[in-house]
């Protein structure tokens, strides 16, 4: 059987306090559960809804602050890239390079993490079907990825709103053996607070236990000691102490 995949970390690059913070409660969880959860932060969130959003410290100071989390406590590292030129410099410090959703059908980006050698983790993007994330996939190979994940993080559901399918995950697996559900951006109302995105974080639980009936091979959570003074997706992320509750239903 598979080993489930579980990624977990702040949505922007805060702080180095914070990224210390979560990556200390990630190797307890790992040590306690037996488990090997990938830290993920975002060095610049390129799409945020205002230009007065915080983005996070760029891509130099942000990959020099990942490499940290990665000497100090060991845990593999996810971050997103958005342009072709961000991949080979990214792929030199983590272990997964992800695709944003809204970039999944980008061919020179997903053909540049491809070429790096990495994981690539390709995000379906809330305009398309689990089947339409056949094509995605077969560029990534194509272009020498022998490793391609795909997450699922719902549709778009009229203005404001997502809306997930999940017979997408089982679509998704027939195309790549890891599928991961997004069970914080799934429970997101895009842009719907007033200039910046909002959401609805009691049912990130809910999100991932059906994603497990529905066949999902991993979760992925934005987690936060203090969510709602998140400067990223606040209302969305997960409660940092809420995390190992819900890994223990997920492994039951």
């Amino acid at each position: 059987m598979q080993k489930q995949v579980f990624i977990a970390g702040p949505c922007v690059i805060e702080s180095a306090e914070l990224l210390d913070a979560v990556a200390s409660e990630l190797v307890r969880l790992n040590a306690k559960y037996g488990l090997d959860i990938i830290f993920k932060a975002s060095f610049d969130k390129a799409n945020r809804t205002s230009l007065a959003s915080f983005r996070g410290p760029g891509m130099e100071k942000g990959l020099q602050m990942l490499a940290d989390v990665k000497s100090r406590h060991g845990l593999r590292l996810l971050t997103d890239i958005h342009e072709p030129h961000q991949a080979a410099p990214v792929a030199e410090v983590v272990d997964v390079l992800q695709i944003p959703a809204f970039l999944c059908r980008q061919t020179d980006l997903l053909v540049a993490a491809a070429r790096t050698g990495r994981t690539v983790n390709i995000k379906k993007a809330q305009f398309l079907s689990g089947q339409d994330m056949q094509f995605p996939v077969e560029k990534a190979r194509q272009s020498g990825c022998a490793d391609v994940w795909l997450t699922e993080r719902g549709n778009a559901f009229g203005y404001n709103n997502l809306v997930v399918d999940f017979r997408n995950i089982p679509d998704m697996l027939h195309f790549t053996p890891t599928v991961i559900m997004d069970c914080t951006h799934s429970v997101q109302r895009p842009g719907a607070a007033g200039g910046k995105t909002g959401g609805d974080r009691q049912f990130v639980p809910s999100m991932a236990l059906a994603a497990k009936a529905f066949g999902a091979t991993g979760y992925f959570f934005e987690v936060h000691p203090d969510p709602d003074r998140g400067l990223s997706d606040a209302a969305n992320m997960l409660r940092l102490e809420d995390l190992e509750p819900l890994i223990e239903k997920l492994l039951q």
